[in-house]
C-alpha cells in the first residue's frame, strides 16, 4: 500500500501546480513521487491479476490460460 503521506504530497504538489506553480525542486519531487506512486500501483495490480480465480456462473473455472501458467510458475518456486 503506498503512504498516506506521501500520497498527501502528491496532492499537495498538485493542487499548488494549478493554482501558483511549482519550484523546479518541487516538480522533480512530484515527478519522483508519482513515478513511486505508479510503480507501487502497477505492481498491486500485477499481483491481484497473478493472484484471481474467474468462475463462471455454472461454478467452471474459466480462469485465462495465460494466468493460470503464471500461478503455477509462481507455485513452482
Amino acid at each position: 500500500m503506498f503512504p498516506k503521506n506521501k500520497l498527501n504530497r502528491i496532492n499537495e504538489l498538485a493542487k499548488k501546480k494549478k493554482e501558483i506553480g511549482l519550484t523546479p525542486e518541487e516538480a522533480k519531487e512530484q515527478t519522483k513521487l508519482r513515478a513511486e506512486y505508479l510503480k507501487n500501483f502497477r505492481s498491486t495490480m500485477v499481483n491481484t491479476i497473478e493472484n484471481v480465480k474467474i468462475i463462471d456462473p455454472e461454478g467452471n473455472d474459466v480462469t485465462p490460460q495465460k494466468v493460470k501458467d503464471i500461478q503455477n510458475k509462481k507455485k513452482m518456486h
